[in-house]
């Protein structure tokens, strides 16, 4: 980086769960913190709710339009900050808590739990000792009661926010009971979901974390928008229904924020290369792999001779890590990130042997 520019913002800068500083830097441009970044790409593609729309963590719009967009000072002033942290630490988990107890406590989630009026009359809050029993049956994981200080684990809270949208609604007041001094509620389903998926959304913006709800309350995972592209306007038409299948599969659980679901995209992004060999005439696997690529690129050029040794360098790694077997000699993937970086690697690989050979890509 140009050191006239000056060191990024510690804002920029921090990870989960190291401690951030809250101070503005001395200097700031576009290098340290780029604006203009988008959530998805500009043409329906791909998307993890199956919505066949790409997700990206450079947009600073979703699905519920500009409505729900922070304001924020260094938000207009230095742009809005790659969502690229995958892990909710104790800073966030606190503002999440604190959403959810202000529902309980207004009676938004009444919406699905409703507290009756001791009278009869109607409901007139949330029944938060029914929000609890069901919450701990739908999400056996989850600690009751919630502490600011204790976070649950990222999937975790994620199915707890969408417990929370299946149940909100926004509480309409209707007639007051002087005895009980409440008033009895009814609820704006509608109303009541879009503002909780932008309260959620905008810590989870504000964090720089790789999340969001959709309109639905559904939480999914954003890509960076270079990996976003790459896959999610990918066309899989290899001629093999097989390898289509293996291709879409690991494209739709790539994006999912479940770390098992990638490992599973992984595996089945592995299978279909391994298919792939196979595509192209020939006496047996390794003819059959040598005429895909001679196709992509001409023989002996320098080009063929670099997919040459990618292919075999990704064979190698298929077989010496734990990707599509689990031989005790294999070395088991320890963090996301190889899983990541290897899917993207290997997909990369395939959309340039797709295109290459008329197959989508």
């Amino acid at each position: 980086m140009d050191d006239a520019i000056g060191p990024q913002p510690p804002y920029a800068q921090r990870e989960c769960g190291a401690e951030a500083s809250a101070k503005l830097p001395e200097a700031v441009g576009e290098a340290f913190w780029p604006g203009a970044l988008t959530l998805r790409t500009s043409r329906p593609s791909f998307r993890s709710d199956n919505a066949n729309n790409v997700v990206s963590a450079d947009t600073v719009k979703d699905d519920l339009g500009d409505k729900d967009l922070s304001t924020y000072f260094t938000d207009r002033e230095y742009g809005i900050r790659p969502q690229t942290i995958e892990v909710i630490d104790e800073r966030l988990w606190a503002g999440l808590y604190s959403l959810i107890q202000t529902g309980i406590g207004k009676g938004s989630f009444g919406q699905r739990f409703p507290e009756q009026c001791a009278d009869g009359n109607g409901p007139c809050g949330c029944d938060e000792r029914a929000f609890r029993q069901v919450l701990g049956a739908e999400v056996p994981w989850i600690e009751w009661p919630l502490s600011p200080n204790v976070v649950p684990d990222t999937p975790v809270i994620l199915d707890l926010l969408e417990f929370c949208a299946s149940a909100v609604g926004e509480p309409i007041q209707g007639a007051y009971h002087s005895y009980y001094r409440h008033h009895h509620l009814s609820w704006d389903r509608d109303a009541g979901l879009v503002r909780f998926v932008a309260d959620v959304n905008l810590l989870f913006r504000r964090n720089a974390v790789a999340y969001e709800l959709t309109a639905t309350g559904q939480a999914r995972r954003l890509l960076p928008q270079a990996i976003a592209n790459t896959i999610g306007l990918a066309l899989f038409q290899t001629g093999d229904a097989e390898t289509d299948r293996l291709l879409e599969a690991a494209r739709q659980r790539f994006v999912s924020p479940k770390p098992e679901d990638r490992q599973d995209a992984l595996e089945k992004l592995w299978d279909a290369f391994e298919r792939l060999k196979t595509l192209e005439p020939g006496a047996n696997k390794r003819a059959q792999a040598d005429a895909l690529l001679d196709r992509v690129a001409p023989p002996g050029s320098g080009f063929r001779e670099a997919l040459g040794r990618e292919a075999a360098e990704l064979t190698s790694i298929g077989n010496s890590f734990r990707i599509r077997h689990s031989e005790t000699t294999q070395e088991a993937l320890t963090s996301l990130d190889q899983v990541d970086y290897l899917f993207t690697r290997m997909f990369a690989f395939v959309r340039v042997i797709l295109k290459g050979t008329g197959r989508g890509g």
